[in-house]
């Protein structure tokens, strides 16, 4: 594993020798005095390729997020301290078409400066901690991208998998902490030097979110107990102030080992002076934490601990303002100002600062790349499609996905032991509001479809996966989806408000092959997490499958993503259900589905509803854009322009739905593989590979988790260069033990 370019750490040893023979510098306070220092600590965090302010899916430029925006209050704050400092917490690589263009369309190569950092060198970060999106496209991706920064990265709780069970010799897989010697000046203008210690986390879901490029490659362990391990050594190492960066949220829940959001648990651990977090697109210090366990709105602190969370995209820009007091050779931390700055005004819908055009100048090229890439064209699309209405009815938005997706695994399994099982395919409304905001939606025009609208749809570098599930578990599936939604008591009069916002719309699946009601009337069974909190609420009523009851034992195939099948115990129970393990991205078979039927007719099939919920009132949330399609359904009445932006309406129990009657586009016929494989038995063998040539082949033996993608991309060569040369009669279907060989390159 690459280590990041920063200073070697002093060992404990020599530091404590080393301070105890040195005199006391003419540029330091007397030792007998008090010295008072002003520190400005500033973050960045969850920018997710967004360094200039301009929206591609819409393919237009936006006051509302980029870092060109946040470089100005960036310039702005460092103008107002003598001594600042500039930390990045993670999600920076992937996220929008720009980051998707330099890591598959146009890849970085060795010697290449990504254009995140193209612009991020020029504001002079300090350090920068890996999120878990930095995985998405590999370690080796990730190698090449950091080898352009100019700033030094942490990690402390990913190491190394010496698959040797014994914990105790682990080895990091990056630099953990970092200890910076920050000169700063005190109030009457002396000089000091601060040791500034800087340790970086990442969820340790990563494991599971990109499974395919780390199983076998890193461990990632505890949070929190990471922190306990490498606090207590950085002290001994000499830092004077700790600083925490997690890419983690705040959650206000009971302690769990590996715990995603443990920026709670975090700030116990003694020794943290401040904490910079992420992950969750909040903002701390912020109303919604109001009455959270150990929070302080008023001070910024979470147990005491000076915190902050800027939000997402470059929004905003975090600051935590410490005073530090020397006495001696120790420095406290006697006072702390928590502040998030915006770039851009939401009540009033105004932009707060202008963009740095040396941002944009910095990746000019890269951006007119991208924007040509973009634009390219796929199809047309004989009406609208947005997501406005996903979280109450089904959505053209979603059946676009999932009808490519069923189509893509049923031409896949042909030949195998899984050809004529019912294929249905599982998708989720990416872009529906919640805390992204109120123009955070699908909204594509009637029209002809280029890449950026399929982005706009699948925003995600997912590939497809498919999972064997039977129909009770189809049903504990949509039980978990089903906690998007709030109760409903029919028996009251005020108004309630029926989205649960708590419960992230990418995980509403909404599974397209079966029918179904859900009855918000009833508790939820699961919560966001899938944790059963009701054993016998049931919300999903009528499920049934080609017009019956669904049978309990009936075997399905799933069509959905790598991150839904390898992380969620609803899609795989018992870890063993994915049966296709596809290289190929869910939006790239999304452009092939357009570019085989030409035009679509995007409708919704309805095969999912709302059950009804009496005379009470309810009401939905979405942009105001939807006002006009509102006003042709039976079942939405606008009631009022919301907070944030929003437009509330209130939604009937059973009326005619927003979306017309369905006249679905045709499935195209599968275009059959060239030279198909025969049915194989039951129990089908690995497919046999040419014999090796002891000069020119290596051979690798597929294990768990592999896909001939990511053994193409671990050996510098394509995956349909090796289906090619294994003479693979179905590429997607490889297995554990299987011989794949490699040409050696000349």
């Amino acid at each position: 594993m690459f280590k990041s370019r920063s200073p070697k750490l002093i060992l404990a040893s020599l530091l404590a020798a080393s301070l105890a023979a040195l005199p006391f510098t003419a540029s330091a306070a007397d030792t007998s005095s008090v010295a008072t220092v002003e520190l400005r600590i500033m973050e960045t965090t969850d920018l997710h390729v967004n360094i200039v302010n301009y929206d591609y899916f819409t393919d237009k430029p936006t006051d509302e997020y980029g870092l060109a925006k946040t470089a100005t209050l960036i310039k702005q704050a460092r103008a107002e301290a003598k001594n600042s400092l500039l930390i990045d917490n993670g999600d920076l690589i992937q996220g929008n078409p720009l980051g998707d263009y330099v890591a598959t369309v146009d890849k970085l190569q060795e010697g290449e400066t990504h254009p995140v950092y193209k612009a991020m060198n020029l504001l002079g970060y300090d350090v920068g901690n890996f999120g878990n999106h930095e995985f998405n496209y590999g370690l080796d991706f990730l190698k090449t991208a950091v080898a352009g920064s100019d700033f030094p990265y942490v990690n402390a709780n990913i190491y190394l998998d010496d698959q040797d069970q014994d914990p105790s010799n682990d080895k990091n897989a990056f630099t953990p902490y970092i200890i910076l010697d920050k000169e700063v000046t005190d109030s009457t203008g002396a000089k000091h030097t601060l040791k500034v210690g800087v340790i970086g986390f990442v969820p340790p879901q990563i494991l599971s979110w990109d499974k395919a490029n780390l199983e076998g490659k890193v461990i990632a362990k505890d949070i929190v107990e990471t922190a306990k391990k490498f606090v207590p050594e950085m002290k001994k190492a000499g830092a004077d102030l700790i600083i925490a960066v997690p890419h983690s949220g705040f959650e206000d829940i009971p302690q769990t080992p590996l715990m995603e959001n443990s920026v709670l648990y975090l700030s116990k651990v003694e020794g943290i002076d401040a904490i910079l977090f992420g992950h969750a697109h909040k903002v701390f210090p912020d109303a919604s934490f109001e009455g959270k366990t150990g929070v302080d709105l008023a001070k910024g602190t979470i147990n005491g601990v000076p915190a902050v969370e800027p939000g997402y995209w470059g929004n905003n820009l975090g600051i935590i303002d410490l005073t530090l007091e020397k006495s001696g050779e120790s420095w406290t931390v006697k006072d702390s100002k928590v502040d998030v700055k915006p770039i851009y005004d939401t009540e009033n819908k105004k932009a707060l600062v202008d963009a740095d055009q040396t941002i944009w100048d910095a990746i000019k090229e890269d951006h007119e790349a991208t924007l040509e890439y973009i634009r390219g064209p796929v199809g047309k699309t004989t009406a609208p499609i947005n997501s406005f209405f996903a979280l109450i009815q089904d959505d053209p938005s979603i059946q676009i996905v999932t009808n490519a997706q069923k189509w893509y695994v049923e031409k896949h399994l042909q030949g195998t032991e899984y050809e004529g099982l019912p294929v249905l395919s599982a998708g989720a409304p990416f872009k529906a509001g919640g805390r992204q905001g109120a123009n955070y939606y699908t909204d594509i025009p009637a029209g002809d479809i280029a890449i950026k609208n399929v982005a706009d749809l699948y925003l995600y570098s997912n590939t497809v996966n498919a999972v064997l599930v039977t129909g009770t578990e189809i049903k504990e599936w949509l039980e978990w989806s089903a906690g998007q939604f709030n109760q409903i008591d029919p028996n009251k009069s005020e108004e309630q408000e029926l989205v649960n916002y708590d419960f992230p719309t990418y995980n509403f699946d909404v599974i397209d092959g079966v029918t179904y009601q859900i009855d918000v009337t009833q508790p939820a069974k699961y919560d966001a997490k899938g944790t059963l909190v009701n054993e016998k609420a049931s919300r999903i009523v009528n499920l049934s499958y080609n017009g019956k009851p669904i049978d309990p034992e009936q075997k399905f195939v799933v069509a959905s993503n790598n991150y839904r099948a390898s992380s969620s115990k609803f899609a795989n129970p018992d870890g063993k259900r994915i049966i296709l393990a596809s290289p190929d991205e869910n939006r790239q078979v999304i452009i092939d589905y357009i570019r085989e039927n030409g035009t679509i007719n995007p409708t919704a099939d309805g095969n999912w509803s709302l059950a009804p919920f009496g005379n009470a009132n309810v009401t939905f949330e979405t942009s105001p854009a939807a006002k006009e399609a509102a006003a042709k359904a039976d079942n939405l009445e606008f009631v009022a322009d919301s907070e944030g932006g929003y437009a509330k309406f209130k939604l009937s129990s059973a009326a005619e739905s927003v979306n017309p009657a369905p006249e679905p586009t045709p499935t195209p016929e599968p275009t059959p593989e060239p030279a198909p494989a025969p049915a194989p038995a039951p129990t089908p063998k690995p497919e046999p590979a040419p014999a090796p040539s002891a000069e020119k082949d290596i051979v690798h033996i597929v294990k768990k988790g592999d896909t001939l993608y990511h053994i193409a991309l671990e050996h510098g060569t394509t995956w349909q260069a090796l289906a090619k040369y294994n003479e693979l009669k179905n590429p997607h279907l490889i297995r554990i033990g299987q011989k794949i060989l490699i040409p050696v390159k000349k």
